[in-house]
């Protein structure tokens, strides 16, 4: 790194497209009070909070691989310390020597609450000022004149409150897209046909599910359920759905990929302020060669598998949901089928909204999946058209 940039009154990153940190200058070495050894090679986590470690892998990454660009994105930095630093990133992605590189342009915000702080403590002088007023003309033309001049920076407090409440909804806006474009694609071949709904209950859901085909006529099927709504939950899901991709094709086992979910949620809050998040989740294989379903059901509502002759079988939990409960053992449970029958996975927000009888008598029918789809998103639209408040809500119907 030449002399000028390790000087620059900014911080400077060099990061690995993983996040690994290739360089950095000393100017933000000395911002963080860390040294040059403690952060080569380690991952940008080292630097930051831990709410802007999550919202950095669920956001910053996608959309810096996606766009190759970021401007004014805020990030909390993290002093060795422990003192808390906001800072607004600047970021750039592009090949060096045929490998992605990001470069990050960092600039600590300590003027800008200084000067909101400032603005606070003189708006609160005026209010102290005003009740004084009535002892004297002459203090409450003074006060009058100081409020004049404190409603003149309200305005352009308020116009970059506008255009930053702006920024933030195109962001949730993208976020967005970003979670629907990560929903796995239904599909339907030979051996089986899927169909799947979801609908989330704010601008970002904590409900996800995912499937892939693992080997041919071998699919493995994920449906979860964050607690609580919104964009904590959001990137907590996306976060452990992009684990679940990993996981499976590398070919874990079932047990190895819900020990790994389960790692991953306390991995996430062990450092935190004792504000856990549990999820509950239901993870199974489909063999369409053996005739074989294999499943982990970790505090999730009970899947239902349809047979042939309507009869009704529940793979029920047995363990409780994941994050809430360190070093569990998960042990997989094994079920028969013969072949036309239908497997239904869901959240609890659809029994929240249909009993559990109607939908049982939904899912019996004999016809196509897309039609009794149809059936269950119209009761379930039942509620949104006369104002009920509703939860995250999603499910599979799947057909083998």
């Amino acid at each position: 790194m030449d002399r000028q940039l390790d000087e620059a009154p900014c911080g400077f990153l060099m990061l690995s497209d993983n996040g690994n940190i290739l360089s950095v200058n000393r100017t933000l070495l000395e911002l963080l009070g860390f040294d040059r050894h403690d952060l080569i090679n380690k991952h940008m986590n080292q630097l930051l909070t831990k709410p802007s470690r999550i919202f950095c892998q669920l956001y910053f990454f996608p959309l810096i691989r996606h766009e190759n660009k970021i401007e004014e994105m805020h990030f909390s930095l993290q002093k060795k310390g422990g003192e808390e630093i906001p800072a607004l990133i600047f970021a750039n992605r592009h090949k060096k020597e045929g490998v992605f590189v990001i470069e990050c342009v960092l600039v600590p915000m300590h003027q800008r609450l200084e000067f909101e702080s400032e603005i606070l403590k003189a708006r609160n002088i005026a209010a102290a000022a005003l009740k004084e007023a009535a002892e004297t003309n002459k203090e409450l033309e003074k006060v009058l004149c100081e409020l004049q001049a404190k409603q003149k920076e309200l305005i352009q407090l308020n116009k970059q409150k506008e255009q930053y409440q702006e920024r933030i909804k195109r962001e949730l806006d993208l976020a967005k897209n970003i979670q629907g474009i990560s929903l796995s694609t239904p599909f339907s071949n030979e051996e089986i046909s899927i169909s799947a709904y979801y609908q989330s209950s704010n601008e970002l859901s904590g409900d996800m599910y995912s499937f892939y085909q693992i080997s041919p006529g071998k699919y493995g099927f994920i449906i979860l359920d964050v607690m609580g709504h919104g964009i904590s939950s959001a990137l907590i899901s996306m976060s452990l759905r992009s684990l679940f991709q990993l996981l499976i094709m590398k070919g874990a086992t079932a047990e190895e990929i819900m020990a790994e979910l389960d790692t991953q949620l306390h991995l996430l809050f062990r450092n935190g302020d004792g504000i856990k998040h549990y999820c509950t989740a239901i993870f199974l294989t489909i063999d369409t060669n053996t005739k074989e379903i294999e499943y982990i059901n970790a505090g999730h509502p009970p899947a239902l598998w349809i047979g042939r002759d309507t009869e009704i079988t529940e793979f029920k939990s047995t363990i409780p949901p994941i994050g809430i409960f360190e070093d569990l053992t998960f042990r997989k449970s094994s079920f028969a089928y013969q072949e036309g029958g239908r497997l239904f996975l869901y959240t609890d927000g659809v029994t929240e909204a249909i009993s559990a009888n109607t939908l049982n008598l939904l899912v019996k029918e004999q016809e196509p999946i897309h039609a009794i789809k149809e059936k269950i998103v119209h009761f379930l639209k039942l509620d949104e058209e006369i104002g009920i408040k509703v939860d995250d809500r999603c499910f599979l119907l799947i057909e083998v």
